[in-house]
């Protein structure tokens, strides 16, 4: 069993443990810590065999070679007697948040250390880091695994928690951090104040909650709300405003974005949803469809774009109610996103809701493009980074041939392609923060909505590439749910995402290039 707090480690000598090796009575010595598995023979998923020769000896190198680190957290309350005496682990500590990662690559070169330094980050960006970190690891990261196969979507309780500890008001970012001077309840991960906060703020969380590896589970922390509550705060009129965006930043009701149909994704002007507007003009009669609504099938409040009732787009806030009907949409990573299908029947909108102007709406959608591609993109690369992290980590302690994986030249080819991508592609999205945190929201809509569209491209081209390296690297593990290579099965099941919603890769290289050429200049000649 398990110490309790306080208590001394009890220590054995290599030669007590080697005592305890006969089939009914198995101690381990794994990375300078004792357990006995003589129970546990019949549970082992591998069978009895394959432990029996390690029985009373040192099995790290043997352990490490088959499992993940966390496997020693799952069984250490059951298994665990003591430690070596004099020995020290190498490769382990129990129940760790690992707040800096050593390995390379693994972490942004602004949080390395070593005498890595940036332009862009100080010291209130470094503890905001730590906050949001210990934060995800402490409340969110042990439902995490659970959810994403079960399919459960968060609780409405862990978003109340998300909202209260500020990571909702942080992923809206600037925008919204004058209204949470007058929401007492909410505050920012490490104490930073609203006037503190930037952009960069805003990326490191976005950046920690896709570093987390559940891609479903981590849509369904908010993917929806992040591109659904914008378009409220700065289009909304001030009474709705100001009575919606507290109660979604506080987690207690919760907002997705409607905007796609079967007929239209990135072709946003074809929609067929339609609203006419009643003779009073007191409301308006929504009917449609809407497909792949991400946290659709949880949300309150769904931010929906429709045609009419003239000749434009008209974007409403509207509240779930009579006629607005969600169901589930299986898709290939998990139901815990809350990705929905969302149909409107004779739905009843108040007038008051309307976002924007009346048939003015696809503006509204197009501005709130810039904001939704670019957390897109800084989810894409914090995601790529673990895979980066899980394939160093696995090249040097798997052996292959007799020698470690990474001393293949093939292998070492493979990661600094995955490397180089990766780091290029954060080396544009940091420049692209810094003009977000410099620009008014007028010039991010005029200026950046080239730049981020060509980085969404480059991003979700990069996870392509990772994706398929780590694959190769991982062999069969990389098609196993569980183990070894389970964040690199479920980034290859689901790394497509990033490059169709937002916008399809396609449509974002021709977007950038196109906006590049209104500046072309016409005297312009080789």
């Amino acid at each position: 069993m398990a110490r309790n707090p306080g208590e001394e480690e009890t220590a054995f000598t290599v030669e007590e443990v080697a005592q305890h090796s006969s089939p009914d009575d198995i101690w381990l010595i794994i990375d300078s810590s004792v357990y006995d598995v003589s129970k546990f023979l019949k549970l082992h998923p591998g069978g009895r065999g394959i432990m029996l020769p390690y029985a009373g000896k040192d099995a790290t190198e043997a352990f490490f070679a088959l499992h993940r680190t966390e496997v020693l957290d799952k069984y250490r309350d059951k298994l665990y007697k003591g430690v070596i005496m004099g020995g020290k682990p190498k490769y382990h500590t129990h129940n760790s948040v690992e707040y800096v990662s050593e390995v390379p690559f693994a972490e942004p070169s602004w949080i390395r250390g070593g005498g890595w330094r940036s332009p862009y980050h100080n010291e209130s960006h470094r503890a905001f880091r730590d906050g949001v970190r210990e934060f995800l690891h402490k409340h969110i990261v042990p439902e995490m695994a659970d959810g994403e196969d079960s399919g459960s979507s968060p609780s409405l309780e862990m978003y109340q928690q998300m909202g209260r500890n500020g990571i909702l008001a942080s992923r809206i970012g600037a925008g919204c951090m004058p209204i949470i001077k007058h929401i007492p309840e909410i505050k920012l991960p490490s104490g930073l104040t609203s006037d503190k906060f930037d952009c960069f703020h805003e990326q490191i969380v976005h950046e920690e909650i896709g570093n987390c590896g559940y891609p479903g589970f981590t849509d369904g922390l908010g993917a929806g709300f992040c591109i659904g509550l914008p378009p409220i705060l700065h289009f909304g009129a001030p009474a709705v405003r100001d009575k919606v965006v507290p109660e979604v930043l506080l987690g207690d009701k919760r907002v997705c974005l409607a905007i796609s149909e079967p007929v239209a994704g990135s072709d946003v002007a074809g929609i067929q949803s339609y609203c006419t507007k009643s003779a009073d003009g007191s409301h308006y009669v929504v009917n449609g469809i809407k497909k792949w609504i991400t946290n659709g099938v949880f949300a309150d409040y769904f931010v929906t774009a429709a045609k009419g009732p003239g000749k434009g787009m008209t974007l409403l806030l509207i509240e779930r109610s009579e006629g607005l009907n969600t169901r589930p949409i299986k898709t290939s990573y998990s139901p815990a996103a809350g990705t929905a299908l969302v149909t409107f029947d004779d739905v009843i909108v108040p007038a008051c809701n309307l976002l924007g102007k009346e048939n003015d709406g696809f503006k509204c959608v197009m501005a709130n493009f810039n904001h939704e591609r670019w957390f897109i993109n800084c989810q894409v690369l914090a995601g790529c980074r673990l895979i980066i992290k899980d394939c160093m980590t696995w090249c040097n302690q798997r052996k292959v041939f007799g020698k470690p994986l990474i001393e293949q030249p093939v292998i070492r080819n493979k990661l600094a392609r995955m490397v180089g991508s990766v780091e290029s592609c954060y080396s544009w999205l940091e420049s692209i923060t810094h003009q977000m945190n410099t620009m008014s929201y007028k010039e991010q809509n005029l200026k950046l909505g080239g730049p981020i569209a060509l980085l969404k491209f480059q991003c979700t081209r990069s996870a392509t590439l990772v994706s398929d390296e780590a694959c190769q690297i991982f062999g069969g593990r990389s098609i196993t749910k569980t183990g070894m290579g389970g964040n690199v099965e479920r980034f290859q099941r689901t790394f497509k995402f990033g490059a169709i919603l937002g916008g399809s890769e396609e449509i974002m290289a021709d977007l950038g290039i196109r906006q590049a050429f209104r500046d072309m200049p016409a005297h312009a000649r080789l």
